[in-house]
């Protein structure tokens, strides 16, 4: 199984916010945004801080894929 972070995508064309925005508002790095594109892991912190600034759940952003 792996995840996929396509809401949190979904999330931002909603809210018509790009990735530099989510950067910023959440401060994580591009290093991270690069990671969730490719459905690479990163650590919950990067998760939370995205949550927080989104105002959103967690599963709003990302599922489990069953592979």
């Amino acid at each position: 199984m792996k995840f996929t972070y396509k809401k949190l995508w979904k999330l931002l064309i909603d809210k018509d916010m790009k990735k530099t925005e989510l950067i910023n508002l959440a401060q994580i790095s591009k290093s991270s945004v690069t990671k969730l594109v490719h459905d690479e892991n990163v650590t919950t912190d990067v998760l939370l801080k995205i949550c927080v600034a989104l105002d959103c759940e967690i599963s709003d952003i990302m599922e489990i894929v069953k592979e």
